[in-house]
């Protein structure tokens, strides 16, 4: 499976956040700011940052952003730009177009351009703290699309001393180990599915939507 492209048009806070975290895994992401100070923070961390104006289509075009999987329209201030962004993706036939939205008047706006998911700040931030609270062993969770994750977590106890094929992680939880971390912002380590998994690591895995989370949530990976 070929890996994503992701644009991201809008290079404040919320937009950097997300194209940072996404080429922290690899993803291959292209990134556009009208304030080349907020292009120039990310430069060096993701495939492709660009000053220019993302509501040009042109810009759009020679940055290449037709390219993408996925598009996330960063910038939730100003209804003008969203709307040119969204159109300009829609005529690129862009598949995934993510936005943000500041309130409902702009969510129906955009659902009505066929933008594919809108985010709102206070709502999905209630969602994330309340994710955050029930969490037990869960770390970082990094969506990719609506159902797929990329998951890290410690160690459930019970883990320990067992081999993954003997863990029958796959059936059970939907989750797909690639790796390990001894501590947190070391490099990855690849996993030998036939040796027993040691204690106190930091496990990473893909996982089908959201139910290892539910699992972790319930205090389930325990038993």
């Amino acid at each position: 499976m070929k890996n994503k492209i992701v644009g991201v048009l809008g290079l404040g806070i919320f937009g950097q956040t997300v194209a940072v975290e996404l080429a922290r895994y690899g993803t291959e992401v292209i990134a556009i700011d009208s304030n080349a100070a907020n292009v120039q923070e990310i430069a060096d961390k993701v495939t492709n940052a660009v000053v220019g104006d993302f509501t040009d289509i042109d810009i759009l075009y020679e940055i290449g952003l037709q390219n993408c999987d996925i598009v996330v329209i960063a910038t939730g201030a100003n209804l003008e730009s969203s709307v040119l962004a969204t159109m300009h993706c829609k005529k690129m036939n862009i598949p995934n177009i993510i936005g943000k939205a500041k309130s409902q008047t702009f969510e129906d706006v955009l659902f009505e351009l066929g933008m594919s998911a809108i985010i709102a700040p206070e709502r999905d931030s209630g969602f994330r703290l309340a994710s955050k609270i029930l969490r037990n062993h869960i770390d970082e969770v990094l969506r990719l699309d609506d159902d797929t994750s990329v998951i890290e977590f410690d160690i459930p106890e019970s883990w320990v001393g067992h081999d993954v094929i003997e863990l029958d992680l796959r059936r059970k939880f939907e989750i797909n180990l690639i790796g390990y971390r001894e501590e947190r912002g070391e490099n990855m380590v690849s996993l030998d599915i036939n040796e027993p998994l040691p204690a106190d690591i930091i496990l990473v895995g893909i996982a089908t939507s959201h139910v290892f989370e539910k699992h972790d949530y319930l205090s389930l990976l325990d038993k």
